[in-house]
């Protein structure tokens, strides 16, 4: 199976030792697996955001939710992944046996002594595909589904290229009309826009597989593996730039860790037609230099000319530029001959959303982001399962890279979301009334939390400011005796040392702790919590 990496055999002696308890010596190291990344509170909250306002859309233009299993059988995933020729290239995948510890397995397929290789997904279309060739008699059609969820490459990781990332997809099956491609860039901009990205600040690019071919032609590149392996190495330009892509093109590059990835072989006069095709040396028909759709396309029809596929991906994108216009959406969204996508699924049109605002590293450096929303037709994918041919079309949003892109215009701050209050814990043998205020506040819709560490009250107190608390609740002996609880407004504490006027001191002191009686501790945490709500 072309495009994972098979795992070998694991020996039983080393499995049943490495199983077994771990010595002093032998403890494992703390590490994050290569390629992963930890995602904590900030982020994630922001991320979640991001998500609900994008299925709100998503679900504005009527398409419904889907879920599909990490894990598919391999041959079901296919031979797609846009990086094959490079090293480590593939997905996870192990060999399910029909034997779990040492009990048959019924074989729900009638196969038996199966052994068959699963993968984690490589992204959300392919699982897809398989679940509308095993429903597809019964689900309307065009069917629409969104999904979200995690996807993993078992690829070389690099700055911003992770092998567990989020995608959150929309997808139209059943449509073959090009009206299904257009509402899909739609949906893309109404969908930055809605997470706040101004109309001056993205773009769509649109192409089509079918004028690219039509390229290829043109470069007489025959060879089904050299066309595909052109497509997947300009699909890079946005990465690498076109000195790398020139050398995957030609005799091969050699990257700055000295892996080596073999080039296609073109000679350079198919390089150089290619190369002005997508805009590289030359004003070319890229639209991104100031030429309208018609102007790009009437270039596209004069350099395909001798292509009846090009020509017929040419009137396609004519098509959607149409209905793009009727719609109002002329602008953001354009034709650009320089989209690819990898994928060797695509079969029509395809596009990319960027985001055009200059976006700065950690160090202040500008970045480009590439792509934060990318898609297109596959016709094929369900022709596989079930001989006929079934199109589809679909968007796909990378969520960690758009948020980072947000983040950078301002759109979500690294500003932490306020911890709960935490209720101190004075008498071990009174932890129930401890919990009891504890529980009223979070009755009252209040974030709350009960310490339940061993330490005294100076080192709760840094627990508490650690955790982000807005103010803390205190009931040693005395406070018991009296019917009141203490409270102390941990975030105007904090500013007292600062404040050098006396009165104003004293003031703000009564105010950052004060007693009230046990009935009132839910209003008077409102009070500090509304004193501070932004």
């Amino acid at each position: 199976m072309i495009g994972y990496n098979a795992p070998q055999r694991v020996n039983t002696h080393r499995a049943k030792h490495a199983m077994s308890k771990p010595t002093k010596d032998s403890r494992p190291t703390p590490r994050l697996p290569r390629g992963l990344r930890d995602i904590e509170a900030a982020e994630l909250r922001q991320q979640q955001d991001m998500l609900a306002k994008i299925r709100a859309v998503y679900e504005l233009y009527g398409f419904e939710p889907l879920e599909t299993p990490a894990f598919e059988y391999t041959d079901a995933l296919g031979k797609f992944l846009p990086d094959q020729d490079r090293p480590n290239a593939g997905v996870f995948s192990f060999q399910d046996s029909n034997e779990v510890r040492g009990k048959a397995v019924p074989e729900a397929r009638g196969e038996k002594d199966a052994e068959e290789w699963m993968s984690l997904r490589y992204d959300l279309t392919a699982p897809l595909a398989r679940y509308v060739a095993q429903n597809y008699q019964d689900m309307p059609k065009p069917f629409r589904r969104y999904a979200v969820g995690p996807v993993w490459r078992n690829e070389k990781p690099g700055p911003g290229r992770f092998r567990q990332f989020t995608q959150f997809d929309a997808d139209t099956v059943g449509a073959s009309s090009v009206a299904a491609d257009a509402e899909l860039c739609m949906l893309a901009a109404d969908t930055l826009e809605a997470l706040g990205v101004p109309r001056d600040q993205y773009v769509i690019k649109v192409n089509s597989r079918k004028v690219l071919d039509g390229v290829l032609d043109s470069a007489r590149v025959t060879g089904q593996m050299d066309r595909l392996a052109v497509l997947r190495h300009i699909d890079k330009l946005d990465r690498l730039g076109w000195r790398a892509v020139e050398l995957l093109l030609g005799k091969g590059r050699t990257d700055e860790s000295g892996d080596h990835t073999k080039g296609v072989g073109l000679d350079q006069s198919a390089i150089d037609e290619i190369a002005n095709f997508v805009g590289v040396e030359e004003i070319g028909v890229s639209s991104a230099r100031g030429l309208g759709d018609a102007a790009t396309l009437a270039n596209v029809q004069m350099r395909i000319a001798g292509s009846d596929g090009g020509l017929t991906g040419a009137e396609e994108l004519r098509m959607m530029s149409a209905l793009i216009e009727a719609a109002g959406y002329n602008g953001r969204i354009r034709i650009d001959p320089s989209i690819v996508r990898g994928l060797e699924y695509y079969t029509g049109p395809v596009f990319e959303a960027e985001l055009t605002a200059p976006i700065k590293d950690d160090k202040g450096q500008p970045i480009r982001l590439g792509a934060v929303v990318s898609g297109g037709r596959y016709d094929g994918l369900v022709e596989r399962f079930t001989g006929e041919k079934v199109p589809a079309t679909g968007i796909s949003i990378g969520v960690s890279r758009l948020l980072f892109g947000l983040q950078r215009l301002g759109k979500y701050k690294d500003s932490a979301v306020a911890g709960p209050v935490v209720v101190l814990v004075l008498d071990r043998d009174r932890i129930a009334n401890y919990q009891t205020m504890a529980q009223a506040l979070r009755q009252a819709g209040i974030r709350a939390e009960l310490y339940l560490g061993e330490s005294g009250m100076k080192a709760q107190m840094k627990y508490a400011d650690r955790r982000g608390a807005p103010c803390a609740v205190i009931q040693g002996g005395d406070e018991k005796a009296k019917g009141e609880v203490q409270i102390k407004d941990l975030i105007l504490g904090a500013t007292l040392t600062s404040i050098e006027d006396r009165e104003d001191y004293l003031k703000k002191q009564a105010e950052a702790q004060f007693a009230v009686k046990e009935a009132d501790l839910v209003d008077a945490v409102r009070k500090v919590l509304s004193r501070h709500k932004s």
